[in-house]
């Protein structure tokens, strides 16, 4: 679910900020209790909220009769989202790109206890499992245009419904709002990628790295290198090869100010689009901070 260029921090969540746009609520969701600060989501708070999402999910289906194991979590550090530049030393020397974390959630993915016991079912609860989860293929779609043409559609319905309405209110509005901000990127991005003062700083890395024995034109180059070995072999070695690459390209990241520039420049390209799609990334930040402040109601934060 990683991003091509997500950026340089959260991607479009550095330009998301709360401009007093004040929608009305919907009826059905639970107040938003908590005080929860401005500005970006952290890692740990977008986590909160998905945690707090299983939760009710697990809650919802209980209430109707059946099991359901809320999804395995990572730690906070393994859950991190390294974005398109990462100047985090200590993490690349830990974790290299992630592979072996990836490795982790796979493996997770296909031991879903979830499937397992929906294995289990007599066709007759099969089918009212599926209804109650997410109405199956009776779900109702939603649809919305992207900025950058085309129409994405998504059932929803059931206790997956449920648990979206409880955190964002209308499934609908949040489907919309999320969906149009996420697909902004290739609007924006050839811009940044042109940037001058950015285009300089991605020379120096690339500079940097070279000296360091590792002749990549990007971080994108030098992520798939590292991870095409790693993703295949679990063996030390094709893992260190990983570590070398990621510690080399964080240490060139913070060296040449890669991240903050890009961070800058990146909000500076966003915020042009403002003017069409404002409303979007106000709704965007407002619903998220509504979902984090009944999340922390719900669910604990991740060691």
């Amino acid at each position: 679910m990683r991003r091509v260029i997500v950026g340089l921090t959260s991607a479009i969540a550095v330009a998301v900020a709360l401009t007093g746009c004040g929608g009305t609520q919907d009826a059905q969701p639970a107040p938003a209790k908590a005080t929860v600060a401005s500005g970006p989501l952290t890692d740990a708070e977008l986590l909160r909220i998905s945690d707090a999402q299983q939760r009710l999910i697990w809650r919802c289906m209980k209430g109707k009769g059946f099991r359901y194991w809320e999804a395995e979590r990572l730690s906070l550090e393994e859950s991190r989202t390294l974005g398109y530049v990462t100047d985090d030393v200590d993490w690349a020397r830990e974790h290299g790109y992630g592979s072996r974390i990836q490795a982790k959630e796979e493996r997770a993915r296909s031991d879903n206890p979830n499937a397992a016991y929906r294995a289990t079912l007599s066709e007759k609860h099969r089918k009212a499992y599926d209804k109650a989860l997410d109405d199956g293929v009776d779900a109702p779609v939603i649809a919305v245009k992207l900025p950058t043409g085309g129409t994405v559609r998504k059932q929803v319905g059931g206790c997956v419904a449920e648990a979206e309405r409880r955190l964002y209110g209308d499934p609908e509005t949040w489907f919309r709002a999320e969906k149009t901000v996420s697909s902004l990127q290739p609007l924006y991005v050839p811009q940044l990628m042109a940037d001058q003062q950015f285009a300089q700083a991605l020379t120096a890395w690339s500079q940097c790295m070279g000296r360091a024995g590792h002749p990549y034109k990007d971080p994108g180059e030098a992520r798939r290198a590292g991870l095409q070995a790693a993703l295949k072999s679990t063996s030390a070695e094709t893992f260190e090869a990983e570590r070398a690459i990621a510690v080399a390209d964080a240490v060139c990241t913070r060296e040449t100010s890669l991240r903050s520039l890009g961070n800058e420049r990146e909000t500076h390209y966003v915020n042009l689009l403002r003017d069409r799609y404002g409303k979007a990334l106000d709704t965007y930040a407002q619903l998220q901070r509504e979902a984090l402040a009944r999340a922390v109601e719900i669910a604990g934060p991740r060691a």
